[in-house]
């Protein structure tokens, strides 16, 4: 029998999950919590097979729930159940540990199959969320400067020369406005806050030589 906690603030969607995985002849929901910061006492307390958590909860949301949950008990198994796909709320879930990942929109039987894998030891995560880690992955090979257009990298090799952007305009031969604007790409592109981070960039990556 897989011993379930369950963690949502949603009374009626606890109650209908609850239900149905409890009428499954091999899985049992032995305690419910309505908050994170519930759960991670009943999940710490209980130690349950698999643990569905819920991510947007008040006292405690569902990504610090699992950190806490992961931290002080490394073997724990956590699904996410869930309405959010936006990257603010997969990516920390899943790097907070939790091994699945499911939409509340799926329906009961496949939320009972992503516990029973889970119990096993696998990973079940919706195609949505599958589709996003993978588009990561690949950006994640790329070196982000690979993006830089051939004038970006001109004006970020001139940065790291400590040229001010009128020197850099005066050298290139392009508008102030311009440089600001081939700056500003370099900063988001680089994934950096400021000029000095891009120069850091620049260096680590042996592009200034």
């Amino acid at each position: 029998m897989i011993k379930v906690l369950f963690v949502d603030d949603h009374e009626m969607v606890r109650i209908g999950v609850s239900s149905y995985l409890t009428a499954q002849p091999d899985i049992e929901v032995i305690a419910e919590a309505e908050d994170g910061k519930k759960g991670v006492e009943l999940a710490l307390t209980l130690r349950p097979d698999v643990i569905l958590m819920d991510l947007v909860m008040k006292e405690m949301d569902g990504i610090e729930a699992t950190r806490q949950i992961i931290a002080k008990w490394p073997e724990a198994k956590i699904v996410i159940v869930t309405s959010f796909l936006d990257d603010e709320k997969v990516y920390p879930a899943l790097e907070a540990g939790a091994t699945s990942y499911m939409l509340k929109t799926s329906k009961a039987s496949e939320i009972a199959n992503a516990v029973r894998s889970t119990y096993e030891g696998q990973t079940v995560l919706e195609p949505e969320v599958t589709g996003k880690m993978m588009m990561k992955m690949r950006k994640q090979e790329v070196p982000l400067h690979e993006e830089l257009t051939n004038r970006e990298l001109e004006v970020l090799l001139l940065m790291a020369q400590g040229k001010t952007n009128q020197e850099i305009g005066d050298e290139l031969f392009i508008s102030l406005k311009t440089v600001k604007v081939h700056v500003s790409n370099v900063l988001s592109k680089l994934e950096v806050n400021d000029r000095t981070q891009a120069v850091i960039y620049a260096f680590k990556h042996s592009l200034v030589k």
